[in-house]
């Protein structure tokens, strides 16, 4: 029987959260015809071994593997590939989104209408430094203002979405900050859910305020052209 629902988790060096993680989602998802993709984007740490060796006790685990690091988007992308279900929940590798909420997500997003392309997750309390929290309230402001996305977090990394919607996308590195405004862009309809956020136990972030800046302006503008080209159709019916 084909899953209902494929979490799909990127990783990167997270040898000391991914094993606690998968297992937190097989207990949140219990009941529910679910996998568990890890896609381990070149991880140089024991983060690979030890997700192989937890497949034996943990059946719907699935672990993708990339010869070469290509970064989160496309760790997302290659889940996303890969997933069996009709609907995907991402979480970050970090542990700090909370499986439980994940569930949640995905049951609203499957009793949507078929428009309703994904639920995102908004952070409440959010367990990072100051700087951080100023830095993504202020990134969020600029690409809401610039993208009228209508999106308050696309950081969160919580996010349930339909995969046939995800395909039709356009691709580029980063496009995970973008898919509200990538969503909108085709016609879908979004909306999003309170959800919580853990201080990270492990592990060290992967970006600084400043790279992320950095790798973000230059997305923003060409995600703002793409809009600009964008012509939708409505509906596409064979006659």
């Amino acid at each position: 029987m084909l899953p209902e629902f494929s979490v799909v988790v990127p990783v990167f060096n997270e040898e000391g959260a991914a094993e606690t993680l998968a297992q937190e989602i097989a207990a949140a998802f219990a009941g529910e015809a679910v996998e568990i993709l890890f896609v381990d984007d070149a991880s140089t740490d024991a983060t690979r071994l030890r997700l192989t060796a937890l497949k034996e006790h943990l059946p719907a685990l699935r672990v993708i593997t990339h010869a070469r690091n290509a970064g989160q988007s496309r760790a997302v992308r290659s889940g996303v590939m890969a997933a069996a279900a009709p609907i995907v929940i991402t979480l970050d590798g970090d542990g700090q989104n909370d499986p439980a909420d994940a569930p949640r997500l995905a049951r609203r997003l499957r009793e949507g209408p078929p428009n309703l392309a994904m639920i995102g997750g908004l952070r409440v309390a959010r367990q990072d430094s100051l700087a951080k929290k100023w830095a993504s309230r202020f990134g969020n402001g600029v690409r809401d203002l610039l993208l009228k996305d209508g999106a308050a977090d696309t950081g969160c990394g919580l996010k349930a979405f339909r995969r046939e919607a995800y395909l039709r996308l356009p691709f580029f590195d980063h496009q995970h900050r973008f898919l509200p405004a990538l969503f909108l862009r085709e016609g879908y309809i979004l909306d999003f859910e309170p959800v919580g956020h853990r201080p990270r136990t492990t592990g060290a972030s992967k970006y600084t305020n400043l790279g992320r800046l950095f790798a973000s302006l230059p997305d923003l503008f060409g995600v703002m052209w793409l809009n600009s080209r964008a012509r939708n159709p409505g509906a596409a019916e064979e006659v």
